[in-house]
């Protein structure tokens, strides 16, 4: 080898080693982007990622492989509480007026990252009351939404009725055309649009809740009666279709290029639908959404993000919606206002192995939906046991559905200080809000 050969080989090594030490596993310089997607009414068991043996979701399995599953995210039992939870890292107790309604007023992750200078949009399902502006008000320059006023409850799926940007969309126009894919194609070209800025995408599907109707590529699509048609037989292939528009984003980000700085987290809102039952592990689970069980609350959650976290690991820590808001704020690094009291903690360093914090032993649900339809419930759970504020002590994991309270004073004394005794102090940290949370609807 030449002198010359033999200094540019050493200048082109020093290079790649520099190179590397800056952007690791390829990771971009600017500040990564994020998309949060939630499914509607989608339990732990439905995944086979997690043992789910009923539905195939073949993109979600592979995220989950190339990422980190968890095994104990915890919503609310119900759609609209689980929702303002996970917007604004707050207990509900401390920001849920009403079924159906965001308060304006409240400061979601969208208005922190837009205020970092996020390009932001929100797209799929509202359910948040306002009018076209609040979206804009609560963080997210654009948006694709279907109910953002009440009702329209027939019309996610086929032919739906969309408001895009301040502007309905045309029933002519959205005739025959499927929900999911109008969502997923405004997506789509949000982060073309964006692929050189940073970017939050908040994608709250419509899919899996009821009505279950066709999808696009059943014989039955075109001709099926849209009121009236709810059939559970289609449950399984509105999952498979959630499964396809993941998959859709996913392969848009490593057609651009952008996969390795980008933040993708997944996750559902509640429970299954109670008409749904799953096969789960060699079990039968019944969904018990709109109910504070193990089965109306235990979600799935994936985190990906290749470049940043190692493939196929387990996060067997607790985690609830609160902790949404302050880990998208660590992986943006963001910092976490002092004004604004959260009730989460940010879990992203535990996924990356930097600066690791201790993990939640506990976390705390207070339950009032505010529809008439269910018992207000307050209480605190650890990966064992589930204390309610009214004395119940629950075994859950032998008792998923709560059927026999354990007697406090038969506990062994081990059992009284590793449980009770932290269940109590969680319960206790909120216990000026009890009386609040436990009156009658």
């Amino acid at each position: 080898m030449s002198r010359n050969n033999y200094y540019i080989g050493l200048i082109l090594m020093c290079c790649t080693f520099w190179g590397c030490q800056q952007s690791p596993q390829g990771v971009d310089h600017k500040q990564p982007n994020v998309i949060l997607i939630m499914a509607d009414d989608l339990g732990f068991e439905t995944l086979t990622a997690n043992g789910g043996e009923s539905y195939q979701s073949p993109r979600l399995d592979q995220l989950a492989k190339e990422g980190i599953r968890f095994t104990h995210a915890y919503a609310t039992p119900l759609c609209t509480p689980s929702r303002v939870q996970i917007m604004t890292g707050k207990y509900n107790f401390r920001n849920y007026e009403q079924f159906g309604y965001l308060n304006p007023e409240e400061k979601t992750f969208g208005n922190y990252l837009r205020d970092a200078g996020y390009q932001t949009a929100i797209v799929g399902k509202w359910q948040l009351g306002g009018t076209e502006q609040t979206p804009i008000d609560v963080g997210f320059n654009n948006y694709c939404l279907w109910q953002l006023y009440k009702g329209d409850y027939w019309y996610r799926y086929k032919s739906p009725r969309i408001i895009q940007d301040g502007v309905k969309l045309s029933d002519t126009l959205m005739t025959q055309q499927y929900g999911p894919d109008v969502f997923t194609n405004y997506i789509l070209d949000f982060i073309s649009q964006h692929q050189d800025t940073s970017f939050l995408v908040y994608y709250p599907m419509a899919l899996v809740h009821d009505p279950f109707q066709p999808t696009p590529e059943l014989d039955d699509y075109n001709d099926f009666e849209l009121v009236g048609t709810n059939d559970t037989t289609y449950f399984r292939n509105l999952v498979a279709n959630m499964d396809y528009q993941v998959g859709r984003i996913v392969d848009h980000l490593n057609e651009l290029g952008i996969a390795n700085n980008t933040v993708l987290l997944f996750t559902g809102d509640n429970g299954t639908d109670r008409k749904v039952v799953s096969h789960f592990q060699g079990q039968q689970i019944k969904g018990h959404k709109g109910y504070t069980t193990d089965a109306g609350t235990h979600v799935p959650m994936i985190a990906y993000a290749p470049g940043r976290i190692k493939p196929g690991q387990l996060y067997e820590n607790l985690v609830d919606f609160t902790d949404i808001l302050p880990t998208l704020l660590s992986i943006t690094d963001i910092q976490q206002p002092s004004d604004n009291e959260l009730d989460g903690f940010s879990f992203w360093q535990n996924l990356t192995g930097q600066n690791q914090t201790a993990p939640r032993s506990t976390i705390f649900c207070s339950y009032r939906p505010r529809t008439g339809k269910f018992t207000p419930q307050m209480y605190a759970q650890d990966k064992t046991y589930k204390l309610y504020s009214d004395g119940r002590l629950y075994r859950y994991l032998d008792d998923p559905q709560e059927q026999a309270p354990i007697p406090l004073d038969e506990l062994n004394p081990e059992i009284i200080s590793r449980h009770l005794e932290p269940l109590r102090a969680k319960l206790d940290e909120h216990s000026a809000q009890k009386q609040h949370f436990m009156e009658k609807e």
